[in-house]
């Protein structure tokens, strides 16, 4: 069908908006006709087919997700477009379930919504299968890259393979594991995370598949390990790249055959437990250079979702504020005024290398030492502070391309640690782990830490 026969229907309640998306898709050639309400809308519905519907979902007399059972039983076939303010994992969800196609956050460019509309108007796809929707979630931000993430969680979540989430720390990629638990098949069961990196060896087999009575000393009873204790639910497996190679082979085996056999045991359990997993390191680097199994890798990919730093979406730096700014303002029960635009520059022109993290901490040291985050010359202090701690990780030394990844990894700790003055607490911030993970890669790579090292952690 030529698209200058495609009639399209613009829904919106801010009028310049409406105006500009309308005189775009005419000039694309499209038949298009507005509505600048819920109750306009209808009448147009009422009265004509539409090939497509773009529509805010926030409408003011009611939302476009009122109006979807109505534009499907008059006109099954008609393509819907939803966009908003307002982006979450749930809009997006929503969107799904009603039979969406597709789902735009604002602000976008209008190169974007034409592209959206030519992927509706000039190919066939089916309408996608529905999801169930959830609670609210913590993830927020409305900038193309995030927008991308919801939408592939509405698409997956669903399907019960394994899912791999990759990102910096500090991106919240435990709060995409729990989305993509909540908008799974099985929301109403369990969702049991456990870090690979914090356990120390002797103990993660353990931890990961159980134990039965008297398999080695100190197991005076059976134990269920984590992913048992998530039949019927998600297992979700945070820093998987810090999990030993021997272990690696185990958990392929259960992602093969959807069995584990607790240590001491003499039979295998079928177990029915979705696997989603973490990291920070590329994994598929890992596995090219053999320092990570290439076929574990390739199954516990079955499906990727890559979170983008925060100094690449840094128009969803005024939300996250405000995000962060109203919950710890709810659990505090006192008032605090929002931030400012001098401010908002400021935090704009950081590099976050803590990400979404960070930003938290920052947000909650502004609240607890100033009552308020309209401190400017404060929050420069807090700014500055986190300016100077990475810095130290900039003064760094390089080292070769003739090292081995374990060889250079032991080396950046050991001088992580020299520049933190052996206070390794400082370090495993700077070097992006937890305390435990850091102690247990200590061990495991043999770095000697002396008397005065231990004490300056504690000083």
């Amino acid at each position: 069908m030529n698209k200058r026969k495609h009639k399209i229907l613009v829904v919106d309640d801010d009028p310049s908006l409406l105006e500009m998306m309308s005189m775009t898709l005419r000039k694309e050639g499209y038949s298009v006709q507005e509505a600048r309400s819920a109750a306009e809308a209808r009448d147009q519905i009422e009265g004509a087919e539409f090939d497509l519907v773009v529509s805010d979902i926030y409408l003011g007399d009611a939302t476009a997700i009122d109006l979807l059972d109505e534009i499907h039983n008059s006109s099954p076939d008609t393509f819907i477009i939803l966009v908003t303010a307002q982006g979450t994992v749930e809009t997006a969800a929503a969107a799904r379930n009603a039979g969406v196609f597709d789902y735009l956050a604002k602000p976008f460019k209008l190169e974007q919504l034409v592209g959206r509309v030519h992927a509706a108007l000039d190919q066939e796809q089916a309408i996608p299968a529905p999801i169930e929707a959830g609670p609210e979630t913590m993830i927020v931000g409305s900038h193309p890259s995030i927008v991308d993430v919801y939408k592939a969680v509405a698409r997956v979540a669903p399907a019960d393979i394994p899912v791999l989430i990759s990102g910096e720390t500090g991106t919240g990629k435990e709060l995409v594991a729990r989305a993509l638990h909540r908008f799974g098949s099985n929301p109403e069961g369990p969702f049991v995370p456990i870090n690979c990196g914090a356990i120390p060896d002797t103990l993660i087999e353990s931890e990961l598949f159980g134990h039965r009575r008297g398999s080695f000393t100190g197991a005076e009873r059976d134990h269920k390990g984590a992913i048992e204790s998530a039949r019927g639910g998600t297992v979700f497996l945070d820093e998987i790249g810090e999990l030993p190679m021997s272990l690696q082979v185990k958990l392929l085996r259960f992602l093969q055959e959807g069995e584990i056999r607790p240590i001491g045991s003499e039979s295998a359990i079928d177990v029915s437990t979705r696997v989603v997993a973490a990291t920070h390191r590329d994994l598929r680097a890992e596995a090219a250079a053999g320092t990570f199994r290439e076929d574990f890798f390739y199954r516990l990919s079955a499906y990727q979702i890559h979170l983008p730093p925060l100094r690449d979406r840094q128009s969803d730096i005024p939300l996250l504020v405000e995000h962060f700014r109203s919950r710890k303002v709810g659990t505090n029960d006192c008032e605090s005024q929002g931030t400012t635009p001098e401010i908002l520059e400021m935090l704009a022109a950081h590099d976050w290398p803590g990400n979404v993290r960070e930003l938290e901490n920052l947000v909650r040291r502004s609240l607890i030492d100033f009552g308020s985050l309209a401190d400017a010359a404060g929050i420069k202090g807090l700014l500055d502070e986190a300016t100077h701690e990475t810095e130290i990780t900039h003064q760094l030394p390089t080292f070769g391309d003739d090292l081995t990844i374990e060889e250079a990894e032991r080396l950046h700790i050991e001088a992580v640690i020299a520049r933190c003055e052996g206070n390794r607490t400082r370090a495993a911030e700077i070097l992006g782990v937890d305390r435990k993970s850091l102690y247990r890669k200590v061990r495991r790579l043999g770095i000697e830490v002396t008397e005065n090292e231990e004490g300056s952690q504690q000083s």
